[in-house]
C-alpha cells in the first residue's frame, strides 16, 4: 500500500509521528511536505496528496492542518477523493466502510498523536462495505462529473 501524506505548518509534528507509524506497518509512503513550521498554505499541501490519490500514484492519502477543516475541504473540491474528517475512531472507521474514503483530514490542534494513530488504524483496516453504500458513492460521482 502507498500514502501519500501532508500537513501545514500546523500539523508538521503529527504528519512526522504518523510518517513512522505508516512505516512500521510496512506502508510507503509519500510525504508531500512541508518539512518545517513556516507558516504555509494548507490547500498546497492537501492539493498535492489528493493529486497524488487522482493519478494512482497512491492508494490513500492523509491531510492535516489544525482543525482539519481546511484540509478536508480542499480535499472534496478534487474530483473522486471522499475526504473524511476524523474526529474520533468510529468515524475514522465509518469513513471507511461506508463512504470509501480514500483520503482522511486529522485536525493537528485536537488529536494527539496516540489518539491520530488509532483513528489512521481504523480507517485503513476498515473494508469498504458497498452494497447500498455503492449506491451512494455512485451518486456522488455523478453529481462530481455534472458540476
Amino acid at each position: 500500500m502507498r500514502i501519500a501524506i501532508g500537513s501545514d505548518h500546523r500539523g508538521v509534528d503529527l504528519k512526522a509521528g504518523l510518517v513512522g507509524f505508516l512505516k512500521k506497518r510496512d506502508i510507503v509512503v509519500l510525504d508531500k511536505g512541508p518539512d518545517s513550521k513556516q507558516s504555509c498554505d494548507y490547500p498546497d499541501y492537501a492539493g498535492a496528496v489528493c493529486k497524488s490519490v487522482q493519478a494512482g500514484e497512491t492508494d490513500l492519502g492523509i491531510v492535516i492542518c489544525g482543525s482539519g477543516i481546511g484540509v478536508s475541504i480542499t480535499a472534496n473540491k478534487f474530483n473522486g477523493i471522499r475526504c473524511a474528517l476524523a474526529y474520533c475512531t468510529e468515524v475514522a472507521g465509518f469513513a471507511r466502510r461506508h463512504n470509501n474514503a480514500n483520503v482522511l483530514a486529522l485536525g493537528a490542534d485536537f488529536v494527539s498523536l496516540e489518539h491520530a494513530k488509532a483513528r489512521v488504524s481504523a480507517w485503513l483496516d476498515a473494508e469498504f462495505e458497498g452494497g447500498r453504500h455503492q449506491r451512494r458513492i455512485d451518486k456522488i460521482t455523478a453529481l462530481e462529473k455534472s458540476s
